[in-house]
């Protein structure tokens, strides 16, 4: 049953305030800017609302006439997850190629320079960055998400990052808690579970958390994964233990505690949208993200009620709840005071490019002639997780077809990829794009078929270089965005 509760109400207020959800559209629909007035303190934008940078400011600027201190959110980690640069690729390389580079210095430019553009577009609050420590090479949803697989490296690059992004008055919101780094199932699948002891864990996931803490970061996000040395019962979303004990206890964390998205299956599929959502507010979580798959009024409502129904039951003190909602106006106030930082900063829109040339990493392996004259380009194309998604472009052919007149490409997957590509490419010579060839045996396949029929192939990898170099020159970029894909193309001429 429906709860109706007058707009004024301050328990609505408070259930309101600690919701983040998404919405359909390039503009602001009429129902958040109800919710916005009866105490909705955030929203949250995904790929879908972006179309230009002009128009992100129009619909922040829209979305904030009646609220001047809103949060604006976004899942802009650069590099693979961008939604800035949704529909062209990111402009900065992601954190594995940061992480290669191993420059704090350049990790905070980068951060910073993405925090201006963000605070120019009127975005104030950033899911981001990934503190994840990359243990588990196989892990389908991390990868190069991650500043790599040492915990001392990840710390230090957290840190700079979030330095970076906060000081263009942008929050930060360091993720995924307690480490989501050494799991093999994709939580927006499934409720991955890491089976590690509880010293390994202090030692190789807590690190770089414990660096972002030290920074300043505004905000945590948790983890939808089942810690059984923490919390054998609940994941970590849903695990007063995780968040209240060792992230608030422990670690003396003061900031906001934020969800990872409410409806991915790992909370929804096993406990219920609305019962997810007042088991995290009740576990010590201080904001829902939610929206990057159900973004309607209706499940904004339920979720209210659900709270709402929570403390009248008795399920959920009303004090925790009230506490949530006073941090999401706390980390509103922050970014109000701040939103004039950027404008101290001097743009480097190169800075990117600058980072993701540094990346690159060219193994030779033969003697083949270097690159002189039209290629064929065969991009061998895994499904995307995710948390990528499928609209942003990757690859180098753009790049290369520009700067080698006569260049064609093609993609490529499956069984029969490799005999397709030689296929395609006719007498030209290859160059074959792979994304984590390490895990997926189709894209192994194909590689072996190209190199015994033409062993001058150039190949790069823009995923985790985890498998042997090949091919007569290759180049690891650590990553696909669209700098990524040009430094690339750069390096496969140079030779």
């Amino acid at each position: 049953m429906t709860i109706i509760a007058p707009g004024t109400d301050t328990l609505t207020r408070n259930a309101l305030a600690v919701l983040q959800p998404g919405f359909d559209g390039t503009t602001a629909p009429d129902w958040v800017l109800r919710r916005i007035d009866e105490g909705l303190a955030s929203v949250a934008l995904f790929g879908r609302n972006v179309v230009s940078e002009e128009q992100v400011t129009a619909l922040t600027a829209q979305l904030r006439a009646g609220r001047d201190d809103l949060l604006v959110a976004i899942d802009e980690e650069s590099g693979d997850v961008t939604r800035l640069d949704v529909r062209t690729g990111s402009a900065f390389p992601g954190s594995h190629a940061l992480g290669a580079v191993d420059d704090p210095g350049l990790t905070r430019s980068v951060a910073r320079e993405l925090g201006r553009r963000l605070a120019a577009c009127g975005v104030t609050f950033d899911w981001a960055p990934s503190a994840d420590v990359n243990a588990n090479p196989d892990n389908p949803v991390i990868g190069v998400r991650s500043f790599g697989a040492s915990p001392d490296l990840v710390a230090r690059h957290t840190a700079a990052w979030v330095e970076g992004l906060q000081s263009s008055g942008v929050a930060a919101c360091t993720k995924h808690f307690p480490g989501h780094g050494d799991t093999n199932v994709d939580s927006h699948h499934a409720v991955p579970r890491i089976d590690v002891d509880a010293d390994t864990l202090y030692e190789r996931e807590l690190p770089p958390f414990r660096a972002a803490i030290a920074a300043g970061t505004r905000a945590i996000m948790s983890a939808h994964i089942l810690v059984p040395a923490l919390d054998p019962d609940r994941p970590g979303t849903l695990s007063p233990r995780i968040l209240t004990d060792l992230l608030r206890g422990e670690l003396g964390y003061q900031g906001l505690i934020v969800t990872d998205g409410i409806e991915m299956r790992a909370i929804s599929g096993t406990y219920g949208l609305n019962q997810g959502v007042v088991l995290a507010i009740a576990a010590g979580a201080d904001a829902i993200c939610v929206g990057g798959g159900l973004c309607d009024e209706g499940t904004v409502l339920g979720m209210r009620d659900a709270l709402v129904a929570a403390v009248r039951s008795g399920e959920l003190p009303e004090e925790r709840l009230a506490d949530a909602a006073a941090r999401v106006r706390d980390l509103a106030a922050w970014t109000a005071a701040h939103r004039g930082d950027a404008a101290e900063a001097t743009p480097d829109p190169e800075i990117g490019l600058v980072a993701a040339r540094r990346a690159v990493t060219v193994t030779r392996t033969g003697t083949a002639a270097p690159v002189t004259g039209p290629v064929y380009i065969a991009r061998f194309n895994p499904a995307p997780n995710i948390a990528v998604g499928h609209e942003t472009p990757w690859g180098v052919a753009d790049e290369l077809e520009r700067l080698l007149p006569g260049s064609t490409s093609g993609t490529f997957t499956g069984d029969d990829a490799g005999a397709a590509a030689l296929a395609a490419a006719g007498g030209r010579r290859i160059v074959a794009v792979v994304r984590d060839e390490h895990r997926h045996p189709w894209m192994r396949a194909a590689l072996d078929t190209l190199l015994a029929a033409r062993p001058d192939t150039v190949v790069v990898e823009m995923g985790l270089p985890q498998a042997p170099p090949r091919g007569a020159l290759h180049l690891a970029t650590y990553g696909a965005a669209r700098v990524c894909g040009a430094a690339a193309a750069e390096a496969v001429l140079a030779g």
